[in-house]
């Protein structure tokens, strides 16, 4: 009998059904199994290469007033504005970071995508101690890898107001073919225009239906709301680099530059699809590592997934629009090369209306791959949850009982991903990469990847830098509900 050929698409796209005991063929501890301790993370940091050149930053986390585009709201952020201000080194710099607490309760740090050492992670009673209000943390440690990063909190639900800011890698070798570079952060708002985090999550837990929020005048409400597999949460606001669409941030430009965009998804509860009116985008790199270049009209993200996209400009004022995901309302920004007529209020990009570009359609750029080998071990993640109730769990268990995946330095594991849901989760892993498909494939680098819903993919991941690590879904109820479980390196 012949077999039909599998596309890429749907290997990596396809439902992985498991049986009753498949989340029960997860490795487990045994008992004579013991974590690593600070010698090995100290060890693997030493190991690194670094350039020799240490940079030092402050960073303030407060209560501020912010405007975001005509309204100004009471939040708390990273100094004076959202984003908070960028900070930027170059791969194998030393980063010394003097971090402190000015809001009224604990909270932390955590460096999104940056694989540093497991102690400098900023994951409280996991990696570190939370710090408490008024207090401070030194962070120091080695950034290895080029790309776009970004930091926020890992305390409750502090990441769904001002609390996040860019953090970008430079590659000493990249050419840099491209006249401008912009930093785009989307996000979706409630604080101060609608009701808080903490009170959606309450509604969320009772399953009291659609919540309340403030009108905005336009019809909209912030609170509960189903968006589909896009998201629980219906927000008054979505924001283009702290800016609502009715007074937006500015991009400008010469007509004919070739700009490299990074795009992060900053938001708590929303997938984006995002595109540039009248123009095509030529993906170039996804959390931080390149792929084959791929064109696309329009780009799909997760919460906490970033990409790199570089676009040649033509001349005029253009929307740079992001639609979330079963939800309404949009998130724009304006990119100006010349003189010109503003798009009017609501106007939707026709590039929205074409397939978004997702990662199935990409691949590892050459010299992006994990070396090429067999797995030595294979690790269930299987994600789901309900409403009712409003638990999510992996491995059918939520946080405070999970048994955590287990890997040995230097082995190579293959995580088989699923989805129970109908809604999609982006699965962020801490410390690591892992690579779609089997290691040394074509599948491309990724430390975050939305899954589908109903739908599953297989990823190896190379266990190269020791600890305790967050294995989480990264929409931030879905996480204070109980969607994580850890990834914990085992003594040889």
């Amino acid at each position: 009998m012949t077999s039909s050929p599998i596309s890429r698409r749907t290997a990596l796209t396809g439902l992985v059904l498991l049986g009753a005991g498949g989340a029960a063929a997860l490795t487990a501890c045994s008992s004579g199994d013991r974590p690593v301790g600070a010698g090995a993370i100290a060890a693997a940091e030493s190991a690194r290469p670094t350039s020799g050149r240490t940079r030092t930053y402050r960073v303030n986390a407060r209560r501020a007033q912010v405007d975001l585009g005509g309204r100004v709201v009471d939040t708390w952020a990273y100094g004076d504005q959202v984003p908070g201000t960028m900070l930027r080194a170059t791969a194998g710099d030393r980063v010394r970071v003097a971090f402190t607490n000015e809001l009224p309760e604990e909270t932390s740090v955590h460096w999104h995508g940056l694989a540093i050492r497991n102690d400098m992670d900023g994951v409280p009673h996991l990696t570190s101690e939370p710090v408490a209000a008024g207090g401070r943390f030194d962070f120091d440690f080695t950034v290895p890898d080029p790309g776009t990063y970004w930091f926020h909190p890992h305390s409750g639900l502090q990441l769904d107001r001002g609390l996040y800011a860019p953090f970008v890698i430079d590659d000493p070798s990249e050419p840099g073919d491209y006249d401008a570079e912009w930093v785009v952060v989307l996000d979706d708002w409630t604080d101060g225009v609608g009701p808080t985090p903490e009170q959606i999550f309450a509604d969320l837990k009772r399953g009291g239906g659609s919540m309340g929020g403030m009108d905005m005048g336009d019809g909209s409400m912030g609170g509960m709301g189903m968006g589909g597999d896009g998201g629980d949460v219906r927000y008054p606001l979505y924001l283009v680099n702290g800016r609502a669409p009715t007074d937006p941030d500015v991009l400008r430009a010469k007509a004919g530059q070739r700009v490299r965009i990074r795009l992060i998804n900053a938001a708590a509860d929303t997938i984006f699809d995002m595109a540039l009116g009248a123009h095509r985008m030529t993906v170039t790199h996804s959390d931080g590592y390149p792929v084959e270049p791929a064109q696309t009209g329009s780009l799909r993200l997760g919460m906490g997934e970033r990409y790199d996209v570089v676009v040649t400009l033509g001349s005029g004022v253009f929307p740079l629009a992001a639609q979330p995901l079963g939800k309404q309302g949009q998130a724009v920004a304006l990119v100006r090369t010349a003189s010109g007529p503003v798009p009017p209020s609501g106007y939707r990009p026709p590039e929205l209306d074409t397939p978004p570009l997702t990662v199935v359609d990409l691949s590892a750029a050459s010299g992006s791959a994990l070396p090429a080998r067999s797995p030595d071990s294979r690790q269930d993640v299987a994600l789901s949850g309900s409403m009712s109730g409003y638990v999510w769990t992996i491995n059918g268990r939520t946080y405070d009982k999970t048994r955590p995946l287990t890997v040995r330095q230097g082995q190579m594991t293959r995580l088989r991903i699923t989805n129970h849901s109908m809604m999609g989760h982006p699965l962020h892993v801490h410390g690591h990469t892992f690579q779609l498909g089997p290691a040394g494939g074509r599948g491309p680098r990724k430390d975050t990847v939305l899954v589908p819903p109903m739908g599953g993919l297989e990823a190896d991941l190379l266990a190269d830098n020791p600890g305790r690590w967050m294995v989480h879904c990264h929409n931030a109820y879905h996480a204070e509900a109980g969607m994580m479980t850890r990834l914990d390196y085992q003594a040889t």
